[in-house]
């Protein structure tokens, strides 16, 4: 009885398709989430950026106004507009002959305040709250009777900074504790 032998060409179509799945294989299991891996950090280490820039913002609108702000627009537009802020974007401290600047430059190069409108992932909005405290004080006469209340209406004390990705979140609106407080710090 001959023995049979297969065509040459079997066996190469054979050989190309195990290293084409190979290379593939390779692909999905090792290069692409190392690649996912590295732009989710970028993503987070970006995001905080922002965030502790809306801070620095923040606190800037506080000293001049005495209130922390829930307007993201207002915000960036005090930062790009008014002439304190300016100012101190373009100070040197004399004792140590470093920029007074508040705000950190971000991955990609130097601090934008439109850079503060969206998160780096899904281009969504920074959420942006501030506290609204209102205390009553009622006045009571010698019989009983109620005489007037006085209700007092506190907006801004504290504000909540948050990530629309996850990525943290800068203050509280229940501590004055967090006021500047990041959760990742």
């Amino acid at each position: 009885m001959a023995k049979k032998t297969e065509p040459w060409y079997i066996h190469a179509v054979l050989w190309v398709i195990i290293v084409v799945l190979a290379v593939v294989l390779i692909q999905v299991a090792i290069i692409q989430p190392r690649e996912v891996v590295k732009m989710e950090k970028y993503y987070k280490a970006e995001s905080r950026l922002r965030m502790s820039n809306i801070r620095e913002a923040q606190k800037l609108w506080k000293d001049k106004f005495g209130q922390f702000t829930d307007n993201i627009d207002s915000l960036i537009y005090f930062v790009q507009n008014d002439t304190t802020v300016a100012k101190i974007m373009t100070e040197i401290d004399s004792i140590t002959n470093r920029p007074k600047n508040p705000f950190k430059d971000l991955s990609h190069g130097a601090f934008s305040p439109d850079s503060l409108f969206l998160s780096p992932k899904t281009y969504s909005p920074y959420k942006m709250e501030v506290d609204t405290s209102v205390s009553v004080d009622t006045v009571i006469d010698r019989r009983g009777r109620i005489i007037k209340i006085d209700s007092t209406i506190v907006i801004g004390t504290r504000y909540l900074v948050e990530g629309p990705d996850g990525y943290g979140k800068i203050g509280d609106l229940y501590s004055d504790a967090l006021i500047n407080a990041a959760s990742w710090e």
